[in-house]
């Protein structure tokens, strides 16, 4: 049953952990997964966090302790000796979450906890890990994994399986290498079972198993499991020597966060914040899109000024500004969307940006006509306007709707080309721009009409 964090609850927890009562405060908590003992973190402060994990079961603290926003298990982190957390934590995890535990620390804190971990392999391991990116596919592996070799016998591969199956909580699949520990492919424990145990590993093994290498981006394994279904992925030097394996979990984080950071740029936000961060970073994350269209709206009012005499002579232009400005900021913000998708789901193929152009060019016109007929329509027959007036509100929509699809596809797609996040051409972004330029059409086209020119 899903745990339902309450009110009620978090005080009675408190109020245990102020008596200093283990025996119930612990009792709260036996029955919790260890996401849901992470979520209880907000809720409570440094000291009275301390006192509740460290009575926590040394494999349910570490799994609580990888559940925490990065933020917040550094904070953490760094409020307990170092021994502490090498002994209760680290020593319990996977290399790939005890990476991710110290990698937000110094350099100093980093090499205290790694000198108070007792097994050196371990060790070896994590600082291993600590070298690559964290966006890259060795940053996300792990080095637990099920290794075999080619040239063993069936009953070999047995016995060794049994020993390293020991430090893996999920074994998804077994890996063949050779001699130098190159990567040979993968063996279906069905097959293995069913052959006889003297037959050698290389005549039974799948060969050609897909891997990535240790440089590979984030994104792109991300889209490698997703296209092929995979729940783990092995991971190869330059060489196509093993060096860990990536499972569904690790790539799941990597989804969501990419999809977090994308939802922000889109909305306006140049950095990753919570709800609970300080004013200082709201505001760092906030104000730079603000400056960008607090500067389009000064060039709005610029382009508006050079029709002022226009305006004067035909107010009527106004009451229809915020209806030009609205409707091509909504079609930029859908044309970018669907090319922003596209780029990160990998779907646009081989198709040329002029057929991209094309297709959107015909939605556009379609859109735009008929939105276009609707208002002439209704401004004509509805209301007292001069036909003047209906045709060039009308024409101006028109050509705004087709200004706003061609630079929510050509911009998103050109961004990508020169390697910038094209996430950044939605929202704020085209909004303004089509803000200005289609005030510019609005207004030119109605000079036009009018003959103010």
């Amino acid at each position: 049953m899903q745990f339902e964090l309450t009110r009620e609850y978090i005080d009675n927890l408190k109020m245990l952990i102020e008596e200093k009562n283990e025996a119930e405060a612990i009792g709260l908590l036996e029955e919790l997964h260890p996401a849901d003992i992470a979520e209880i973190y907000d809720e409570l402060s440094i000291e009275e966090a301390k006192f509740l994990y460290l009575l926590l079961d040394g494999d349910i603290a570490a799994d609580v302790l990888a559940e925490l926003e990065d933020d917040d298990r550094d904070r953490f982190v760094k409020a307990l000796p170092a021994e502490v957390v090498a002994k209760k934590f680290i020593d319990k995890m996977d290399s790939d979450d005890a990476a991710d535990v110290i990698g937000g620390l110094s350099d100093e804190e980093q090499e205290e906890i790694l000198s108070h971990i007792q097994d050196i392999e371990q060790a070896g391991d994590i600082v291993d890990l600590l070298h690559y990116d964290e966006d890259t596919a060795g940053g996300l592996m792990a080095k637990e994994l099920v290794i075999v070799n080619e040239n063993w016998t069936v009953l070999t591969c047995l016995r060794e399986l049994s020993r390293q199956a020991e430090d893996i909580d999920e074994i998804y699949y077994v890996y063949v290498v050779d001699d130098d520990n190159v990567l040979k492919g993968t063996l279906s424990l069905k097959k293995m079972i069913l052959s006889s145990t003297s037959a050698k590993i290389i005549n039974i093994y799948l060969p050609d198993a897909m891997a990535v290498h240790t440089d590979t981006k984030d994104e792109e394994v991300a889209l490698i499991m997703e296209k092929y279904d995979l729940v783990a992925l092995p991971v190869v030097d330059s060489i196509g020597r093993l060096m860990g394996r990536i499972t569904i979990d690790d790539i799941l984080d990597v989804i969501r966060e990419e999809a977090e950071k994308d939802y922000q740029m889109a909305s306006g936000l140049t950095e990753d914040i919570e709800a609970s961060d300080s004013v200082w970073m709201q505001t760092r994350a906030r104000l730079p899109w603000l400056l960008i269209g607090l500067m389009g709206g000064i060039l709005a009012a610029m382009v508006i000024s050079t029709h002022e005499d226009g305006l004067k002579l035909t107010p009527a232009l106004a009451f229809f500004i915020p209806l030009i400005t609205a409707m091509g900021g909504n079609v930029g913000v859908q044309s970018s969307a669907i090319i922003v998708q596209g780029i990160a789901n990998n779907s646009l193929g081989f198709e040329s940006t002029f057929s991209r152009l094309m297709r959107e060019f015909g939605g556009a016109f379609i859109n735009g006509l008929t939105c276009s007929t609707l208002l002439f329509l209704c401004t004509h027959f509805f209301t007292d306007n001069s036909v003047a007036l209906t045709v060039s509100i009308s024409v101006a929509l028109f050509a705004v709707i087709i200004f706003a699809a061609i630079a929510g596809t050509i911009i998103p797609l050109m961004l990508n080309r020169a390697k910038i996040d094209p996430a950044v051409a939605t929202g704020p972004f085209i909004t303004t721009l089509n803000d200005i330029v289609g005030l510019f059409i609005y207004l030119s086209i109605g000079a036009y009409f009018y003959g103010t020119f």
